[in-house]
């Protein structure tokens, strides 16, 4: 279990509603948040800079909550977890629970609340090109994760040139691999991951035909998603090269969390 900080129910005056009055007039608002985070190095040193100030987390979360307005405590709690954990990156994860002691309903009730929990994911990357400027492509692919305020590029391999794979009648590809810190589900991922290669003119005509740029998800903490949409492990990345080669350079002791096998154990075996 991680150390954590606990916040209880600190109290801030806010105009959070559906209702027209609610923005309006400021309400009461009661905000509890457990800030996980490793704090042994604090603990025995006794200095501050090996954890978080929680007297500032205090003053952020009231100017927070108290300056915005939002129709639902939902959304107060999404937006406050998402800008703690961006803007402490010491963070691991959050919990915040959003407290409405004055809520409009028209029935006697102590208080209504919002829990939620949110925390940081790793996640990797491959990325590739074979089409056009297929570095820059490749560059401005990362430059585009690292303007996304939910991601944060940790690190990444050098690139490869490579043989094309499935359809061979095309130019070489340039590959390589990331590592990500993200706040987004796999999901989201995807949806970002895809709305980069869109911008970047990816057009999806042939299967395993030339592209200007392809992003995909091979490892997302040691999750296993298999849907419609969206299967990680990624299901081919164990056969290819093209992935295992860069991935090492950055993660070569990762655990396929199905093969039981790691980076380095993947490459020429299968």
């Amino acid at each position: 279990m991680m150390d954590k900080i606990n916040i209880k129910n600190l109290e801030v005056f806010a105009k959070h509603g559906v209702l027209p009055v609610e923005k309006q007039y400021r309400q009461q608002f009661l905000v509890s948040a457990a800030l996980h985070l490793d704090l042994r190095g604090a603990g025995k040193s006794d200095d501050l800079k090996q954890t978080i100030d929680y007297g500032k987390i205090c003053l952020d979360i009231k100017d927070f909550v108290g300056n915005h307005s939002f129709d639902l405590i939902e959304t107060v709690a999404e937006k406050l977890a998402e800008k703690l954990l961006i803007e402490n990156p010491a963070l691991q994860k959050v919990w915040i629970e959003v407290s409405k002691p004055e809520a409009r309903i028209a029935a006697n009730f102590e208080t209504v609340s919002a829990e939620i929990e949110r925390c940081r994911h790793t996640a990797f990357i491959a990325l590739g090109s074979n089409m056009g400027d297929k570095e820059a492509n490749i560059r401005s692919a990362l430059d585009e994760l690292r303007k996304e305020r939910s991601c944060r590029v940790v690190s990444q391999s050098g690139l490869i040139n490579t043989a094309p794979y499935g359809l061979t009648e095309q130019d070489d590809f340039l590959n390589g691999c990331a590592m990500i810190d993200t706040l987004l589900t796999p999901h989201e991922l995807l949806k970002l991951l895809q709305e980069i290669e869109n911008r970047a003119g990816r057009e999806r005509v042939v299967k395993w035909g030339p592209r200007t740029l392809d992003l995909d998800i091979v490892f997302y903490d040691d999750a296993i998603v298999s849907d419609n949409l969206l299967r990680i492990p990624h299901p081919e990345m164990h056969k290819r090269d093209f992935v295992l080669l860069p991935l090492s350079e950055i993660a070569p002791d990762k655990l396929h969390p199905i093969l039981k096998k790691t980076v380095s154990e993947l490459i020429g075996t299968y």
